[in-house]
């Protein structure tokens, strides 16, 4: 018997290896890249600094294959492709595509997340910003309405809770399938001064923010808690009070340090938690911007209250009790919504 060196153990091997790894390659045919997606489809609309980083946050946890739209030539194709370049070293096999030619590349989207918009410049009022951005706003929702007449739409862009109205006529849409992304970050950054005031992990905080999109957003110390502990038995009432003001002026906050531009890592995480909700079926308790009709004893308006996501959207209004000053902040802060719609209308 021939004595079989190591050299020709290595040969062997080595053959066989390559052999399987042909007849996977054989196997792989590009054809079928269609049967190789996801499941499940999301739009992002607006690749700027608050889009892409939705498309990256969604495709980095796998959610979902991601589609992202923008009418600058090449940008959204060039923020697809960096996105997607960085898939083996982040080891997600989503499928990232970028679109400056229309909306076709949306279609069949399970969730439409709709950015796109301007921001307040200086010297210009808050007319000129609602004229701007609803008129953006049309465009895009009767647009990516007709590519996926059954999707989920979650509204970014600002002023947040008078776009929800835009969007919400435009489409067409049930109630259940539109709703704005508000809550989920002005609760996150509420969580996270109470965790830095308290020096505890985030994770042992939880948050409840009510109302508009804005300075009138009423914070609920009773409801956020620190392992289930209220922050009310945690902290005095002045260093409570100073946390709920810097939470109802996170964003400017945040646009005084950037100079240019505003906030986008915490806004796109918002976007994405709701987005995760909804395509996992999580049934998440979150506030967001929903339509109400006698909820809160508020009627035919988009204001921020707990709601659950779930793979139909907003499946249930969370409907919890305020004390008579808590109601009233709430109320003021629909009021204030109210009046941004009413400007807005008359602007046609």
């Amino acid at each position: 018997m021939r004595n079989i060196k190591s050299v020709d153990i290595k040969r062997i091997y080595d053959t066989n290896f390559l052999q399987i790894i042909r007849k996977i390659v054989l196997c792989y045919n590009p054809s079928t890249d269609k049967e190789n997606a996801m499941e499940k489809k999301v739009s992002v609309i607006g690749a700027g600094m608050v889009g892409g980083t939705c498309a990256q946050r969604l495709a980095e946890k796998e959610l979902c294959d991601v589609v992202l739209v923008d009418i600058i030539d090449g940008l959204p194709e060039g923020k697809a492709l960096d996105l997607a370049e960085a898939a083996p070293v982040e080891k997600h096999d989503a499928h990232i595509t970028g679109s400056s030619k229309g909306y076709a590349a949306t279609a069949g989207s399970d969730i439409i997340i709709i950015t796109s918009g301007v921001p307040r410049k200086p010297g210009m009022s808050r007319d000129d910003l609602l004229a701007i951005n609803s008129k953006i706003m049309k465009d895009v929702v009767s647009k990516v309405a007709k590519e996926s007449p059954n999707a989920i739409l979650i509204i970014v862009a600002n002023p947040l809770d008078a776009m929800c109205h835009v969007a919400f006529e435009t489409s067409g849409f049930p109630k259940n399938r539109v709703m704005g992304m508000a809550g989920a970050l002005d609760s996150a950054r509420f969580r996270y001064f109470i965790a830095e005031e308290l020096k505890v992990s985030v994770e042992n905080t939880n948050a409840f923010v009510l109302g508009g999109h804005g300075d009138t957003m009423v914070p609920l110390p009773r409801y956020s808690t620190v392992a289930g502990v209220p922050i009310t038995e945690l902290m005095p009432k002045e260093r409570i009070d100073a946390l709920c003001e810097r939470t109802a002026k996170g964003g400017g906050e945040i646009v005084s340090l950037l100079k240019t531009g505003s906030a986008f890592f915490a806004t796109a995480s918002g976007a994405v938690q709701m987005a995760e909700a909804i395509l996992k079926d999580k049934k998440l308790i979150v506030p967001c911007a929903t339509y109400l009709e006698g909820e809160y004893g508020i009627n035919n308006l988009f204001v921020g209250v707990p709601v659950k996501l779930g793979k139909n959207g907003v499946e249930e209004v969370m409907q919890i009790k305020l004390t008579p000053e808590e109601d009233a902040a709430l109320k003021k802060s629909a009021a204030a919504v109210q009046e941004l719609v009413d400007a807005m209308k008359k602007l046609g």
